[in-house]
């Protein structure tokens, strides 16, 4: 593999790159900043990222007027395609252990490692106030993308109501160490707008409106 030097200026942004990566930015450039640029962004033979357009977006935001580069000339379109996604979605299965992690971060008490996106002392001081340890938020990262609502019940009764309503089946959605998000119950979201709308278009028999119970005429 040649690691060749490029010009900042002439590196290619890939137009339908679907992912948005500006708030890691700010993190990977102080990394840049204090290791070096250790990970060359990968290009095509155009000169369009394939690989690293957040590594890009950082040696901008520091100025830098070269970066190293790797070409991956023998793919074809469509394997460049699929590796640009590859090389993204991988990413996203791997999980932290967070015991081994406080363990690691507790021999650097020299570095900040907040600026490289890991919870601050006193975030991690207030969540331990609480029973947490303050890295459970990095877990929660991974749905930040995702379309789910959470639904809070304050009695049995009401929540027992509701799976029968809406056939709500338990899963084991959990994910990381924590297992604090999608443990439970997760109902398809058309099929739950379907039963709602329904029941808004047909009320039980005998249910009044509001103005009705005010004495108001409806």
């Amino acid at each position: 593999m040649e690691i060749v030097m490029k010009r900042t200026a002439d590196i290619k942004p890939y137009p339908g790159n679907p992912r948005d990566n500006d708030n890691a930015v700010p993190y990977l450039a102080e990394s840049i900043k204090q290791f070096g640029f250790r990970v060359p962004i990968v290009l095509d033979s155009d000169d369009v990222i394939v690989c690293g357009h957040t590594r890009w977006k950082a040696a901008q935001k520091l100025g830098l007027q070269e970066v190293p580069t790797v070409g991956v000339d023998d793919l074809t379109p469509e394997q460049v395609k699929a590796f640009r996604l590859a090389d993204n979605k991988s990413a996203e299965q791997a999980t932290w252990n967070l015991p081994k992690l406080d363990l690691e971060l507790l021999d650097l008490p020299m570095f900040d490692m907040s600026l490289f996106g890991f919870p601050s002392e006193e975030v991690k001081k207030e969540a331990k106030k609480s029973g947490g340890t303050g890295m459970e938020s990095m877990e929660l990262k991974a749905f930040e993308h995702h379309d789910y609502l959470v639904f809070v019940f304050d009695n049995q009764m009401d929540w027992l109501n509701a799976v029968n309503a809406f056939g709500i089946h338990k899963v084991n959605a959990g994910y990381g160490t924590t297992k604090k998000v999608g443990v439970g119950r997760v109902v398809n979201g058309k099929r739950l707008l379907e039963l709602l709308q329904h029941q808004a278009a047909d009320p039980e028999p005998g249910a009044q409106s509001d103005d009705h119970d005010n004495g108001n005429p409806s």
